[in-house]
């Protein structure tokens, strides 16, 4: 390469290093110019445009709540504040307007008169008044309406129409349920609503605005939709939820009280289907749902018998055939005497003892057993859960409490703690332990949402959950469950039987006393029933707990919720007469979940459904005739004439043998009968051909 060449590369080279360089020296000159010169004037657009757009946020739509066959428990509805700009109205609409605006505004709210309508907006108009509040809280009609009146219809930015939307939630059913659905209110949110509030709120959406002359203008294209909130599906029935209300309120009203609560929890899962919490208000008297008493522990009082008598045949120390000597109703431990409230005379079965309710046997029983070595009591007692929540998704609950520490027990305490006393857990842990004894011993966590939906597709399902498998072996259950029996069918709570269902359960009175405001001299009682029905195959567990006010006339658990618990169970009864699983004492059948009805007399027939509130009209024609209870597809119950066909064997299943005898006999039928009762067996199946003269055997029970 010769020299020129090398030389005149190098030159450009050198040139374009210099170009370069001043280049560079131009730019941090130029930025150097605009930021001591332009930079003041640049600062203070920027700040301007910055107040000229911002983010709104979009809120999303808060989930509804139903129930699982699809009622409607609690939405969203919209509400709106409204408020008017005169400024930026113009005079001549203004003047040509405001007579038919006042007036339609005076139609509308009829709070004021056209005139002091007009008055009032003339002179807002004339101050030029950027916002005057026209009304706050309008319904979505309202507003609506509004909105089309003259001035307002053309809109914010020429009508001066301000409007600020939000949301309230509004339940259906009002106070039914209500402490049970919650109260929503942000992070402060109680019951279902504050529980599952992540699931109902979802995630809230922005759009940019501009601000503009006639005031802040979304931008198109930058909004980012919401993520509206899920549905939740609790297991609440609302007739349940209204039966449980009614009943409790009669009680508190009729009887007086503090407070009550009812709780009715599906045997099979632990579904609660009912929970209601009824608080006194003293300035009128009134009863409103305003604590969850169901979750807060007190001393049990009798109904805790049952752990006391589960422990000592789950460790096989007794069977409830053994013999126990109340010593007629007055045992002393210590320093103290233990008292029956009706004092028994002479030894006695423990089921016996049970069934009344003896202070006296319990109490011997658990310090026979379990003085030596009372860590075996509390080992059963930790084996129910009973130092531990429940686990119900509800907020509040609160843990119960269970002296542990042995050692520091005095001759008192065991005996005391077997009756009840010396150990506080809520009404829904002994709701809980009473449905495991229905539930054969297995014990299910008590539950209130059983799905949760998006856009009406189930993202996710709440199944049941088992606690404990097996509170107790087979033998054990079975006795447990003869002893609450014998409570309501000889015992303490033997005025409750129905005549077309069967029932268990346990009484229970405790005297309360939380150490502080309330002392045991003040006479203050909570009286409960627990208890399952039909006995015989379980559905429903109802748990009643009342508080009493001090010196109460009324306190004994018989007294004041045992009632409580028969309503509920009539009630449930009757309204599922259609599809009981259960058998309809000896007058009905089910098939496939639908009643098949036998046949009765029509005054049998009256007297049943009388009993069990259900207004079907009998015929008078047929007062000693054979009848049967027909249902339509709507479920709509009368009772027609039985219809016998000819040489077709009837059913006589079920029936008294007086009506028995005389329809067979009537078709011709030798009849002959082994045992005493109802039919329950006959020897030739219904709709089988029969002969005249022809031997049927019927076996009854």
């Amino acid at each position: 390469m010769s020299a020129n060449i090398k030389k005149d590369i190098r030159f450009r080279v050198y040139m374009t290093f210099v170009g370069i360089c001043l280049f560079g020296v131009i730019i941090i000159f130029k930025a150097a110019l605009i930021q001591i010169k332009e930079g003041p004037k640049l600062r203070a657009l920027a700040t301007e445009l910055k107040t000229r757009y911002r983010y709104d946020t979009i809120a999303a739509e808060r989930g509804n709540i139903y129930t699982e066959d699809g009622v409607l428990l609690c939405s969203s509805v919209p509400e709106f504040e409204v408020g008017i700009d005169f400024s930026v109205m113009n005079p001549d609409t203004f003047s040509a307007r405001i007579d038919t605006l006042s007036q339609l505004l005076a139609d509308l709210f009829k709070d004021k008169s056209a005139e002091m309508y007009k008055e009032e907006f003339i002179h807002q108009f004339e101050k030029k008044s950027q916002y005057y509040p026209l009304g706050g809280k309008l319904n979505y009609v309202q507003y609506e309406a509004l909105r089309s009146f003259p001035i307002f219809c053309k809109g914010k930015g020429v009508g001066g129409f301000i409007t600020h939307r939000t949301e309230k939630r509004d339940p259906p059913y009002k106070n039914l349920a209500y402490r049970t659905l919650g109260i929503f209110r942000g992070d402060g949110s109680t019951g279902l609503e504050g529980q599952y509030n992540d699931e109902l709120t979802g995630e809230a959406g922005t759009c940019e605005s501009q601000k503009t002359a006639a005031g802040w203008i979304p931008v198109e294209g930058s909004e980012e939709e919401p993520e509206n909130g899920k549905d939740i599906v609790t297991t609440l029935d609302m007739n349940i939820q209204d039966v449980a209300e009614h009943a409790l309120m009669n009680m508190l009203q009729t009887k007086g009280g503090a407070y009550g609560t009812c709780i009715v929890m599906e045997v099979a899962t632990g579904k609660i289907k009912a929970l209601v919490n009824l608080g006194k208000q003293y300035k009128d008297n009134t009863y409103i749902e305003n604590y969850n008493y169901a979750l807060i522990p007190t001393e049990p009082g009798s109904t805790f018998k049952m752990v006391t008598l589960l422990s000592l045949l789950n460790d096989k120390l007794i069977t409830v055939d053994d013999m126990v000597n109340p010593e007629g109703g007055q045992v002393r431990f210590g320093d103290e005497v233990m008292k029956d409230a009706h004092g028994s005379d002479g030894p006695m079965p423990i089921w016996k003892a049970y069934a009344e309710s003896s202070n006296c046997a319990m109490a011997k029983l658990a310090n026979k057993y379990y003085k030596a070595s009372p860590s075996k009591f509390i080992k059963q007692m930790l084996a129910l859960h009973l130092d531990s929540l429940t686990g119900i998704d509800l907020p509040g609950e609160q843990r119960p409490t269970v002296n542990k520490s042995t050692a520091k027990w005095g001759a008192t305490t065991l005996p005391w703690m077997a009756t009840g006393y010396g150990v506080s857990i809520s009404p829904m842990h002994t709701c809980m332990m009473y449905n495991a004894i229905a539930n054969n011993g297995r014990m299910m966590k008590p539950y209130l949402v059983s799905a949760i939906k998006e856009y009406g597709k189930v993202v996710k399902n709440v199944n049941p959950t088992v606690v404990v498998e097996h509170v107790g072996d087979s033998s054990t259950i079975a006795q447990l469950q003869r002893c609450m029996r014998a409570v309501v069918t000889e015992g303490t709570a033997k005025g409750i039987q129905s005549p077309f269902y069967t029932m268990a359960g346990k009484t229970g009175t405790a005297q309360v006393t939380d150490g502080k405001k309330i002392k045991y001299s003040d006479g203050v009682y909570q009286g409960s029933f627990v208890g399952y029905f039909p006995a015989d195959a379980p559905k429903y567990t109802i748990c009643v707990v009342i508080r009493t006010e001090a010196h109460s006339a009324a306190y004994y658990g018989v007294a004041i919720a045992a009632p409580v618990f028969r309503q509920i169970a009539d009630k449930i009864f009757s309204a599922n007469i259609g599809s009981w699983g259960a058998p309809l004492d000896s007058f009905a059948k089910t098939n496939s979940g639908k009643i098949t009805s036998l046949m009765a007399t029509s005054n049998n027939y009256r007297t049943l459904l009388n009993g069990i509130s259900i207004p079907v009209a009998t015929p008078t024609d047929y007062q000693d005739g054979l009848m049967q209870l027909h249902q339509d597809s709507t479920k709509h119950i009368n009772i027609r004439q039985a219809k016998v066909y000819r040489n077709i064997m009837p059913d006589v299943k079920g029936m008294g043998l007086k009506d028995a005898v005389y329809m067979l006999e009537t078709c011709g039928l030798k009849v002959k009968i082994q045992g005493k009762g109802r039919v329950q067996i006959q020897s030739i199946e219904p709709g089988v051909r029969i002969n005249k003269g022809q031997n049927i055997t019927l076996q009854l029970s």
